[in-house]
């Protein structure tokens, strides 16, 4: 089955604090703020971008990342 593969991108500025993460590529129509620190950028496809402040300084970097077989789960 073939289809749009989409590559996620994950930046953290550490002069600002600052974690990027971007699943999908496109323009952004709508941002939510679920509080001070997190925007959620949204395309016309879903959730675009978040975008979170002050990630170290909150426990939210570095970030854990897991890679879980498809055979073993």
């Amino acid at each position: 089955m073939a289809g749009k593969v989409n590559e996620m991108k994950i930046v953290y500025y550490e002069k600002d604090d600052t974690l990027f993460l971007e699943f999908q590529k496109g323009e952004i129509v709508r941002d939510e703020s679920l509080n001070w620190n997190i925007n959620i950028g949204y395309t016309q496809d879903g959730i675009g971008e978040i975008t979170i402040l002050d990630a170290q300084q909150n426990g939210l970097y570095p970030l854990q990342i897991e890679k879980v077989l498809a055979d073993v789960a």
